[in-house]
């Protein structure tokens, strides 16, 4: 199956690709040794459409469709997955709130979000609960015509720095997943509260948080969708979500053989450039077409679930998560095997990518759980 881009979305890759090159990458080491969020990056992404892209025009957004998210994803990733989790996140969370919210949501949250004076967070994974959905321990409690949530959220991306969030809450124990609600929940509301985790081993310029709610009232129009609803309505998004990791583990998988090429082609040893070694050109040859396997794999599902097709949408999905994350941390491992001892150390990115790509085979569903889903779909 082909999956020619069209020249709209050839010119997306090449505006990405150039802001990447421009504001991204001069400044990408910095800003992981400083563990520092890439606050002037996001805005203006923002401005060139980058920044949740998924938005309605009607709304302030882009209003793309996934393969050109997808490629944004995938270029913002390989100019620094850190900056590129960063700049990508920013917009978590908008889906639901596009396809179940209420138009006053749309209207108060969504703009800010997509010209970059605010961003959001999607709170679903807890200490004890990660894959297990279902099993998630928040809850809140009807009073009146408010809710009260209580709870702990864990390794929650934009945590510290997100103005609205969007919270999976169970409504009704016992019920497991018909018992879910989700709710929009301002970051600045009393009773929550956040705390950075910065002793991450990658993405280290993105921020991540551990989320404490405490009596956390919230008025019952803020639930989004419906009452116990929640975990179906985030369903929808699962399988985006897994292409969209798996976009961002080619983007990391493609930057860490764009600079094992440049080294080889610029290394001397025993009287030549290494990149002329057959042993050299073997690995580059191997990752070369992994990067690009894993590209194919993931625009298929990207079209895949763009279709609407949900059970062959879920399993391409899955497919692409696992063999693009994968292979974008073997990719790197190999890309630092070309640089050799000049690997290891901070003096070249290609560490910076071995550390970063691990992170797309546990985020959004660990490689274990991609391949009971695909194993379900077979």
């Amino acid at each position: 199956m082909s999956f020619q881009l069209s020249d709209e979305h050839r010119a997306i890759r090449k505006a990405v690709r150039d802001f990447g090159e421009e504001e991204i990458e001069p400044v990408a080491k910095e800003h992981d040794q400083n563990k520092e969020y890439p606050e002037e990056i996001r805005r203006k992404a923002a401005e060139a459409d980058f920044v949740a892209p998924n938005i309605p025009m009607e709304y302030g957004g882009a209003g793309m469709d996934l393969l050109s998210s997808i490629i944004v994803t995938e270029e913002l990733w390989r100019a620094d997955p850190g900056i590129g989790s960063a700049v990508g996140s920013a917009g978590f969370g908008t889906d639901m709130i596009v396809e179940y919210g209420d138009e006053w949501m749309k209207e108060e949250y969504l703009p800010p979000i997509a010209n970059g004076d605010s961003a959001s967070c999607s709170m679903i994974s807890e200490p004890a609960h990660g894959s297990n959905v279902a099993g998630i321990e928040t809850h809140a409690e009807k009073d009146g015509d408010e809710w009260i949530i209580n709870g702990n959220k864990m390794w929650i991306t934009n945590g510290t720095v997100a103005d609205v969030g969007v919270c999976m809450t169970k409504t009704t124990p016992g019920e497991g997943h018909g018992g879910i609600t989700a709710f929009l929940v301002p970051m600045d509301t009393e009773g929550v509260q956040t705390e950075k985790i910065d002793n991450k081993l990658g993405i280290r310029a993105s921020d991540l948080a551990e989320v404490v709610l405490d009596d956390v009232r919230v008025p019952e129009d803020n639930v989004i969708g419906e009452v116990d609803k929640g975990f179906y309505q985030l369903m929808d998004f699962f399988a985006s979500g897994r292409t969209s990791v798996a976009a961002q583990a080619v983007g990391a998988a493609e930057g860490a053989l764009d600079a094992a090429i440049e080294y080889a082609s610029e290394r001397e040893q025993f009287g030549q450039t290494i990149d002329e070694f057959q042993a050299i050109q073997h690995k580059l040859a191997e990752m070369a077409t992994n990067v690009e396997a894993a590209r194919s794999l993931t625009y298929r599902a990207a079209s895949t679930v763009e279709a609407g097709r949900d059970q062959t949408a879920a399993k391409f999905a899955s497919m692409a998560k696992l063999f693009a994350s994968e292979h974008a941390v073997d990719v790197a491992d190999e890309a630092i095997q070309v640089h050799g001892g000049a690997g290891y150390v901070t003096d070249h990115p290609v560490e910076r990518y071995y550390r970063d790509a691990r992170i797309t085979k546990i985020y959004e569903g660990t490689s274990e759980i991609q391949k009971n889903i695909i194993a379900d779909r077979l």
